[in-house]
């Protein structure tokens, strides 16, 4: 299912090499998979621990959808299950909301309240 609301886990180096710009650089991982990565209010706890669990300095980037005109796809990916991915530049007035994320004693994320609503 497609959902206006999704979201990007960002390093802290990553958003400040983007400072100067009106988009985000993409970390390494997007670069080289060709698009940037992101998840749905669901699936952002289980990404989180997959590909950034430990990290501190990271940031949720809060998308909405609207904003997107062109470039984003829905994919599938872990589990079979499908993953928004955009392939074109990451503009910065697609975001909506930027939060630090801390971590606990663990290693887990602890994310703030997330929408979950359809894309309509």
């Amino acid at each position: 299912m497609k959902n206006r609301w999704i979201y990007h886990l960002s390093r802290k180096k990553d958003l400040d090499a983007s400072l100067e710009l009106e988009f985000y650089i993409p970390s390494a991982e997007d670069k080289n998979d060709g698009f940037v990565h992101f998840s749905t209010a669901k699936q952002l706890a289980i990404s989180a621990k997959k590909h950034r669990n430990g990290e501190k300095d990271i940031f949720l980037l809060e998308v909405d959808t609207h904003l997107i005109v062109d470039d984003l796809r829905w994919e599938p990916a872990r589990n079979n299950e499908y993953f928004p991915h955009l392939y074109g530049a990451f503009f910065k007035k697609y975001v909506t909301r930027l939060t630090a994320i801390s971590i606990d004693d663990s290693g887990n994320h602890l994310l703030p309240k997330l929408k979950d609503e359809p894309h309509e």
